[in-house]
């Protein structure tokens, strides 16, 4: 399954995934709020948002990489 979405979010532009990661990080705080205040007990869904943030921006560590490299030319030192 983790493959699977992998592959979805690398389809991807570099700014729909900056807006999924704003959207992952948002569902992860109401999820974190509601447990706190005892309204869930969806533990795994709060695990589930932090793999997907960490996907989201390996991917966007990824893109900032080639960028940086294609402005230096592809040189490397």
């Amino acid at each position: 399954m983790s493959t699977k979405r992998f592959n979805q979010l690398k389809n991807l532009s570099e700014t729909e995934l900056q807006t999924k990661l704003r959207e992952a990080e948002k569902e992860l705080y109401d999820l974190k709020i509601k447990r706190v205040t005892g309204q869930t007990n969806n533990f795994a869904g709060i695990w589930l948002r932090r793999k997907e943030i960490a996907r989201i921006k390996t991917l966007l560590t990824a893109y900032a990489g080639k960028h940086a490299q294609s402005a230096d030319g592809g040189e490397k030192l």
